[in-house]
């Protein structure tokens, strides 16, 4: 089985101490045939500085690598965008400035509180904590064009610290709003396996999630580790093909140049 990890970090992420040759040698040990360094942008986050990036330095590290891989993997070049309402225009400008093949839409922040830190629950019950949620990132892509999948989708079900997770039913109308957006305008959605380490009763986004995707004509979809050590690359992923395969399923995407390319399961 050849895999694909369209989402992985190094140390050029806040959220990682791995330099970018550690996750390519390891990736070249699993035998994959292609990955995407999806490092992370964030702006506007309350008692956190700017999450940025040197983009000529990971330009330069990325061409670097993947000329000095390139007979035994193929590196493309992504970036993870932190997508919050007041600097869509500051993203918009950077991903058109530079030279993507991929660019994961991510809600990480919600009104510069950090999901993880719980400043956005606060004052609020679960449920409008998750609807507040998925009200934003509906909002977000109906007004912000620039990436090629949405990271994560149901990523609010990782914080909280609550005793359960709420049923993706209490959210259709959102859900099926923001599934028909993404199809529509020719994007699509991940499969995040970093649901295993947060120990999630479900993948990410929940089977429903990816099922209802799949009934509604997506078919852009990606996989990715989200992984920020070399121990979690490509986790999980023979698991995610089977489930894939068993949903009717017939194909996962790479990408090159922002444009979607499609690999037989």
């Amino acid at each position: 089985m050849i895999y694909y990890d369209y989402h992985m970090h190094s140390n050029f992420s806040a959220d990682s101490q791995t330099p970018m040759e550690d996750m390519i040698k390891k990736s070249i040990e699993l035998g994959l045939k292609e990955i995407c360094f999806t490092d992370h942008v964030d702006y506007d986050i309350l008692e956190n500085p700017n999450v940025k990036i040197d983009y000529n330095k990971y330009f330069e590290d990325l061409n670097f690598y993947k000329n000095k891989y390139k007979n035994k993997i193929t590196i493309k070049k992504g970036i993870e965008m932190g997508l919050q309402t007041q600097v869509l225009d500051r993203c918009s400008n950077e991903i058109k400035e530079n030279d993507f093949d991929f660019v994961i839409g991510s809600i990480h922040t919600i009104d510069r509180y950090e999901l993880c830190k719980g400043g956005f629950h606060k004052g609020k019950t679960q449920h409008e904590t998750y609807e507040g949620y998925y009200k934003r990132l509906l909002e977000i892509i109906n007004l912000y064009d620039d990436y090629s999948i949405l990271g994560h989708v149901d990523l609010i079900k990782r914080y909280g610290n609550y005793d359960t997770i709420l049923k993706d039913e209490l959210f259709f109308d959102y859900l099926e709003a923001i599934l028909k957006k993404v199809i529509h305008s020719g994007k699509g959605i991940e499969i995040n396996t970093s649901s295993f380490r947060y120990n999630l009763p479900d993948l990410t986004p929940s089977k429903n999630i990816i099922k209802m995707y799949k009934d509604l004509g997506g078919e852009i979809l990606t996989i990715g580790s989200d992984s920020h050590n070399p121990t979690q690359i490509a986790n999980k992923f023979n698991y995610i093909h089977d489930v894939l395969g068993s949903m009717g399923y017939k194909y996962i995407c790479k990408f090159n140049k922002m444009k979607p390319e499609f690999i037989k399961i």
